[in-house]
């Protein structure tokens, strides 16, 4: 048999959208592994899956890395939404009701509170989240939080001197964080303005991470350093992300690229 798809992107953050509204689409982790190959298959950070809902406003989501693995949210992949749709609404994910309006060049999300909780995280056992007492070379005292996804921020003077493709592994799969962590390097130019990298759990290095970005915020606003209004750099492009009564609100541009189809099995 062969499916649709839509290839889009936030800010270089790169989705495999498959449409499953119409009938069930059935993945496993080798498919998704399949597609989303850069050289084989169509190549993706995320493989995006939408479905129905009861709700009519409203539609489901599911999101998988690019190594097959599932996690609960996607910033970036919920901006796409709306843009893929045409029309503002609610996306349903595993991290909870997400609203998400079209905006000029793309789309804004209201991501929720934050949570810094330590078995939220989820860490291996209790420990101030707002500065681990732990360090990765010359990466320390990091903010731990879940913005729906796992994240640590460490805040540094030149995130560009930081190795993140050879520590970003390395603190990924620290026994420390169960279920493996996304990990930020930001620096915050000033009290409105931070620039940041991220390696994704399951994807690597990125060009952009919506709930990354979210993470970073939120941590900056907790340790006193950014506004509540701030532009975000990432290497992607920029997105706007406000603290609205401790809610994260994210604005930022989704692109729809091309589409496509593919062949094989994935009837439920």
């Amino acid at each position: 048999m062969t499916i649709r798809f839509t290839k889009m992107h936030g800010l270089g953050n790169d989705f495999v959208v498959i449409d499953g509204r119409a009938a069930p689409v059935a993945l496993d982790a080798a498919r998704v592994r399949a597609i989303a190959d850069r050289r084989t298959g169509v190549g993706c950070d995320q493989l995006i899956l939408l479905s129905g809902h009861a709700d009519a406003g409203s539609i489901d989501m599911r999101i998988f890395n690019a190594d097959g693995s599932e996690v609960s949210a996607c910033g970036n992949a919920t901006r796409c939404v709306p843009v893929l749709l045409g029309h503002d609404v609610t996306v349903v994910t595993a991290a909870g009701r997400l609203d998400a309006r079209l905006s000029d060049g793309g789309a804004a999300v209201d991501m929720g509170l934050p949570d810094f909780a330590w078995d939220a995280v989820p860490i291996a056992y209790p420990m101030d989240t707002t500065a681990l007492p732990v360090a990765w070379e010359m990466l320390e005292r990091p903010v731990a939080l879940s913005v729906g996804n796992p994240h640590l921020v460490f805040f540094v003077a030149d995130i560009d001197a930081v190795p993140l493709d050879r520590i970003g592994p390395t603190i990924e799969t620290d026994p420390l964080f169960p279920e493996r962590i996304n990990v930020n390097i930001a620096s915050a130019t000033d009290r409105g303005h931070v620039r940041m990298r991220t390696w994704e759990r399951g994807a690597g290095l990125t060009r952009a991470c919506g709930t990354g970005a979210c993470a970073t915020f939120a941590a900056g606003r907790r340790l006193g350093l950014l506004d509540d209004r701030v532009q975000l750099t990432l290497p992607g492009g920029d997105l706007i992300l406000a603290d609205i009564d401790g809610r994260l609100s994210m604005t930022g541009a989704a692109v729809r690229v091309f589409d496509g189809t593919l062949s094989g099995e994935f009837t439920a």
